[in-house]
This record gives structure tokens, sequence and C-alpha cells, in this order.
């Protein structure tokens, strides 16, 4: 069963096979973290795409959860402080995860464990919140969707 797309603030990207939603307030650092796990992809030789930037097009389809881009944006980022780059995209994949940039000075050390967001109304996702000061934010994430996604 397919429903209406939703346009929600956020950033989409594939690694792999695996979706991850980057979703936050303006100036939180999704652009930056998605940049940064598909440019450590790359050495690992995994396959990496964008999906879209700062507007994502949310929809269930057939029980999965799909991030579309529109068409106006496809294959550009706004990287905060460089400017637009034109990146290998997707124009469609599904999404397994949700990832919120958090200020380590603020984050709960532990946060809850099977932590899920509300995405839409209708769509929820699990949900890895990670600094954007992580080292290796991509290694995190891997490990994380492991355990998560099982």
């Amino acid at each position: 069963m397919s429903g209406k797309a939703t346009n929600i603030h956020g950033t989409a990207i594939v690694i792999g096979k695996t979706g991850l939603l980057f979703l936050g307030p303006s100036g939180s650092g999704k652009s930056s973290l998605a940049f940064a796990c598909l440019a450590a992809a790359k050495p690992l030789g995994l396959s990496a795409a964008l999906v879209a930037d700062d507007q994502v097009f949310i929809t269930r389809r057939d029980g999965a959860v799909i991030a579309e881009c529109p068409p106006s944006i496809a294959g550009l980022m706004e990287i905060r402080y460089t400017g637009i780059v034109r990146l290998p995209h997707v124009f469609e994949a599904e999404m397994h995860c949700a990832i919120c940039p958090v200020d380590p000075a603020n984050a709960e050390r532990l946060p809850p464990e099977d932590e899920r967001i509300d995405v839409t109304e209708s769509i929820r996702l699990p949900l890895i919140r990670l600094s954007a000061a992580s080292a290796n934010p991509l290694a995190v994430i891997m490990a994380k969707t492991i355990i998560s996604l099982g």
C-alpha cells in the first residue's frame, strides 16, 4: 500500500543498501554529517549516494519507508560555509533508520535503548543520536545499525 508523500526537512543518503535519514533543525549538522558518511564509505569500498538534501519526500510503499528527491535538487547538497556541491545520487531509496545530530555538551550520555522517532504522523524509524564531531560517524552508524536492525 502506498500513501501520499510528505515533504520533510532532512537529508537522505544510502550506504550500500542501508538508507539513512538525517533529521534535526536547520544548522544542526545534518548535511555535514551525511556528507562525512558518504566520504567515509568510498575508502571502505561501499557504494554511497545522496538521495536528497534539505527537502525529502517520505512515503510508505509496500511496508517500506521510501525517501524520494524533489527533481529540482537532484544530486545537490549544501555544505554550510562551503557552498553547494554536486554528488552521485539516486532518486529514491528505502530508509532504515534516522540519524539526529546532537551537541555533546547538551546530549544525554546514554539515550534510551531501541529509541524510535516519528518521521511523519504514520512513519516511525529507529533513531541513532550522533555527535557531528564524531571522528568516524559512519563506523558509529554501522555499529548501531547492525545492533538496531538485527
